[in-house]
């Protein structure tokens, strides 16, 4: 009660903060039509992040829901039994970049994804230490923080770029709307991000230790993340760089981005002393 409680209180900070800055943006490029527009826009992110964000995070992805036939769904089922967890949807997307991610605003309405770059990668006990993280993540509660921000993040990125493109003037007659827009669009996404990473770094770590519990051998993950770790410092992934902190690792950004200036996740070798000490490190090392 005490976790479930204090995940709610801070998927309600993040809505007010990200919110906040949506509509602090309209009224400072717009004054009172910007900031109308920014109420509506508000309100739609907010509805749509709590109950569809899983579907837009999915979609960002290009996944493709898979069933019993498949080896990743068998892979996901014997270990959501093993964490006391219903059976989440499970998706695999087409992007080649190894990475994986879980979403759904809590553990009943959950799905995780893999990306076919992951299963062919990785070997079995690698993916299930990959899928057992993410299904800490569904245990822990992240998954709604994550869907939430990373949602209205988008949205708070779209709204700029619709002042910038849709010409609106600035406050009264000036006629500085164009930079006021401008600096909105640059600098509020880096707020977003901010926000999500004020807790994004320590919910991996979590995840990591947790997902280790449940694969029932921290090398498995460890292992995984090195590859994954690698192969994305050289595969791109085309996606949204507002959902970065969905992943099990920090996508290669094919859009570019400010966001690439800040990493949503923890260095690879604190995660790998995080999961089995700083005397094995060197097993990874390059």
């Amino acid at each position: 009660m005490g976790t479930q409680f204090y995940n709610n209180l801070k998927t309600a900070l993040f809505l007010a903060v990200l919110t906040g800055i949506i509509l602090v943006g309209g009224e400072l490029i717009a004054g009172q039509r910007g900031l109308i527009i920014a109420v509506v826009i508000a309100a739609v992110a907010n509805f749509a992040s709590y109950f569809y964000s899983d579907q837009i995070a999915l979609a960002s992805a290009g996944a493709q829901e898979v069933g019993p036939d498949h080896p990743l769904f068998r892979i996901v089922e014997r270990l959501a039994s093993r964490a006391g967890l219903p059976m989440p949807r499970v998706y695999v997307s087409p992007q080649q970049a190894p990475n994986a991610f879980a979403t759904g605003r809590n553990p009943k309405h959950a799905a995780v994804c893999a990306t076919q770059g992951l299963l062919d990668m990785l070997d079995e006990n690698e993916i299930a230490g990959v899928m057992s993280h993410e299904l800490a993540h569904v245990l822990h509660r992240d998954i709604l923080i994550t869907s939430v921000a990373a949602t209205i993040a988008g949205a708070i990125s779209a709204f700029g770029w619709m002042f910038w493109w849709g010409g609106m003037g600035g406050r009264g007659d000036r006629r500085d709307g164009g930079l006021e827009s401008l600096l909105f669009l640059i600098l509020a996404p880096i707020a977003a991000m901010l926000t999500q990473l004020a807790i994004s770094r320590s919910r991996e770590f979590n995840a990591d230790a947790g997902g280790a519990q449940i694969a029932g051998d921290p090398m498995y993950l460890a292992t995984a993340l090195e590859k994954i770790h690698y192969a994305n410092q050289r595969i791109p992934m085309n996606v949204n760089p507002a959902f970065n902190s969905m992943f099990i690792a920090e996508p290669r950004n094919t859009m570019g981005s400010i966001a690439e200036l800040f990493q949503s996740h923890p260095p690879l070798e604190k995660r790998l002393v995080n999961l089995i000490g700083r005397e094995s490190t060197g097993l990874f090392s390059r």
